[in-house]
């Protein structure tokens, strides 16, 4: 009896030893292609954020929502260059081996949320606070926000697999603003 004990017990931790983890397990991403319409370019310097029904940031009160930023508003981020040595590369400079921090969002914004966001309960502001570097104001526009919109990054083949019918998983939402 003892040595089926310890034979079931060499074989518990031995399966457990060889799982594999992903190293964006436990978080999504959210990414956005914003561009004007008839343009590719996304425009910069907006402020982007996930707000509540009531168009009120939404904050990340104890890292409840994502595992960065806790206590701070769900801000978006622009995707950066990072070069050579792997360092963030000045605006407008360039590398020999120059590539995307995130290479899944390239030039997009993005935020990083916890698996058990419920985008559904949520909505994404975008603002263009100061019109200046954009060649113009832009409208704010606030948009609905759905779990499929989520880049789920460790998910497996046979998971994407069975996705075959509607929206394709992990593509950026398009939203094209308007000028005032």
């Amino acid at each position: 009896m003892r040595y089926i004990l310890f034979f079931f017990l060499i074989i518990c931790f031995n399966s457990q030893a060889q799982v594999m983890h992903c190293g964006y397990d436990f978080t999504s991403y959210v990414v956005l292609d914003v561009h004007e319409s008839g343009k590719k370019e996304n425009i910069k310097n907006l402020r982007i954020t996930i707000v509540d029904s009531l168009g009120n940031d939404l904050v990340n009160t104890a890292n409840k929502y994502s595992f960065k930023n806790a206590d701070e508003p769900m801000v978006f981020s622009f995707n950066y260059l990072i070069g050579d040595d792997n360092k963030r590369l000045p605006e407008g400079a360039t590398a020999a081996k120059e590539r995307w921090f995130f290479p899944f969002a390239k030039d997009n914004y993005l935020i990083s949320v916890a698996n058990t966001f419920q985008a559904d309960r949520f909505q994404i502001k975008i603002e263009d606070k100061d019109g200046k570097d954009n060649g113009g104001k832009f409208k704010t526009v606030i948009l609905p926000l759905y779990s499929y919109n989520m880049y789920m990054l460790c998910s497996n083949e046979s998971q994407q697999a069975a996705m075959k019918f509607g929206r394709k998983m992990n593509k950026p939402i398009d939203v094209v603003l308007e000028k005032e």
